[in-house]
């Protein structure tokens, strides 16, 4: 079983990683602070917006609260009853010659 190894050849090792030089990691890129920074002036932004519509809302409310809708008056319309007695069978029989 031993006959076919060769003389003086290392066998591998397990930790083949461990042997290795580690590349050494990169700052960070300037493209993650863009964003961040990207993204702070939008969240300003958004409170701005936010402060001023709660205003907006507050004025509404104040202006709806102090211009009360005036209740409007009904107009009633009188029906006038008719002139002329209906006929119902002259009416049917009108009807059904159509």
């Amino acid at each position: 079983m031993g006959k076919n190894k060769q003389k003086g050849k290392k066998t591998k090792t397990v930790f083949q990683v461990a042997n290795k030089h580690l590349k050494h990691k990169n700052k960070a890129k300037p493209v993650t602070t863009t964003l961040k920074h990207i993204n702070a002036v939008k969240n300003e932004k958004v409170e701005n917006l936010n402060r001023i519509f709660t205003q907006v809302q507050r004025d509404v409310k104040s202006i709806s609260k102090s211009v009360a809708p005036q209740p409007k008056k009904q107009t009633q319309t009188v029906r006038e009853p008719p002139k002329e007695a209906v006929n119902v069978d002259n009416a049917a029989q009108l009807f059904s010659q159509l």
